[in-house]
């Protein structure tokens, strides 16, 4: 129903806002086509503010965006993209102002294609494709080389010209394929799996000049990206120039700006390694020059010592000292001699005077019978028996004759005499019979 009002009975402003919300409120969600002409976003994770635009009626609404629906489309997204918007309106009284809250953000024409990439993007990125510890280091001279390129193109010939002047020895394999339209995906794929298995080959060159975003779709293709993923070769990605950056560099070993980079970046220049091995054959020249110079410097300096300035001194010093010990060797060893030879001659003496011979050479006799045994005294004898009388000139044999009396009378002798009968070691001593 209309509000009846009339200038004696007026709405209030605030009651009218709040109609108008009521209002509004009962519409349903829209879909919105315009240009984006603001984005105001203060934090990533906050709300999206968009001013969209009708540039043939110039005509403009806000846009309240939630975080989760602006971070579906992504980069694809910014000041002057064209969009569509499902969203609804909605009316905020305290201000008095309309803008719609969208649920749902659409990019329009190239946009959208930037969506899906991005989203492939994510995709196998998570399954881990464009990790850094897959990629491979390119060999330092590769002797020959697969190139992925268009027919005639400049490419080829940047790549060809430029890897000739910098190493003219390199060889290539080319392989030419179409790099744009339907056939570009399926073409280049095969070229890069024939090149992978082929073991001569030490590197890969995926070559194009640059294009508009539709023209290098074909290097966005999860397929090629695959395929590329699972090469055992390494492989480097040139595709169009600086500014473009189709998914193919994400996967590939090593990203160059332009194919002449690329010539660049994997063949080394003949003339700066011959400069660096020049530079290197200076320097390890400088370096045994100056190792010698110390060695010199050290042997001069250990040559000028003493020792070995006047090696005779240590000679003779030596050979003074090796004189001095042996005199005194000699001394040592004749005063050890002296000294056994005056103990030699004591004992000698000693056993001399203590030996049974020289009691015999006092005039004494030793009497043995024939079996050897000594007689001691005279009653071990019998008259008539025969022994033997050992003295200090030799021995002879006696007899025994005598009467008991002068037995008995012997015997009393030889008592009082038997102090100066001595026995020696091995024997005993006795007067003659």
């Amino acid at each position: 129903m209309a509000l009846q009002t009339s200038a004696e009975a007026p709405v209030a402003v605030g009651k009218l806002s709040l109609l108008i919300g009521e209002w509004i409120g009962r519409l349903g969600a829209v879909w919105v086509e315009g240009q984006i002409t603001q984005l105001n976003r203060r934090s990533r994770g906050s709300w999206v503010y968009l001013t969209l635009r009708d540039p043939a009626q110039e005509v403009s609404v806000n846009v309240v965006c939630p975080p989760d629906v602006f971070e579906r489309v992504g980069d694809a997204v910014t000041q002057g993209s064209r969009v569509v918007v499902h969203a609804k309106p909605s009316w905020y009284a305290p201000r008095g102002t309309l803008s719609l809250r969208a649920a749902q953000l659409r990019p329009v024409g190239v946009g959208e294609l930037l969506v899906r990439l991005e989203a492939l993007k994510r995709t196998l990125g998570a399954e881990g494709l464009f990790d850094a510890d897959r990629k491979r280091p390119l060999p330092f001279l590769p002797h020959r080389i697969g190139l992925v390129t268009g027919r005639a193109s400049d490419a080829e010939r940047d790549v060809l010209r430029n890897a000739a002047i910098r190493w003219p020895a390199v060889r290539f394999e080319v392989r030419q394929v179409a790099v744009q339209g339907a056939k570009a995906v399926s073409q280049v794929v095969e070229a890069v799996r024939e090149l992978d298995a082929r073991p001569e080959v030490d590197l890969i060159i995926v070559a194009r000049g640059g294009g508009g975003l539709e023209d290098l779709l074909p290097f966005s293709d999860e397929e090629l990206v695959r395929a590329v993923a699972a090469c055992r070769t390494p492989l480097v990605s040139a595709i169009g120039h600086e500014r473009d950056s189709p998914l193919l560099d994400l996967v590939a070993d090593l990203r160059a700006s332009t194919p002449t980079d690329a010539a660049k970046r994997t063949v080394p220049d003949v003339g700066e390694e011959l400069e660096r091995v020049r530079a290197l054959r200076e320097r390890a020249r400088r370096v045994l020059l100056g190792w010698l110079d110390r060695e010199e410097r050290g042997l001069a300096e250990i040559r000028r010592r003493p020792v070995l300035a006047d090696p005779h001194t240590v000679l003779e010093r030596r050979e003074a000292e090796v004189t001095e010990l042996l005199g005194r060797s000699r001394r040592t060893l004749g005063h050890r001699l002296d000294r056994a030879e005056d103990d030699l001659a004591h004992t000698r003496a000693r056993v001399v005077a203590l030996s049974p011979a020289a009691t015999l050479e006092r005039g004494y006799a030793v009497l043995q019978r024939e079996d050897g045994a000594v007689v001691r005294t005279p009653r071990e004898t019998a008259v008539g028996e025969r022994l033997r009388a050992r003295v200090a000139g030799g021995e002879f044999a006696v007899c025994v004759r005598a009467d008991a009396d002068e037995t008995e009378a012997r015997a009393e002798a030889d008592e009082g005499a038997g102090a100066e009968v001595g026995h020696e070691a091995g024997g005993g001593v006795g007067g003659g019979a």
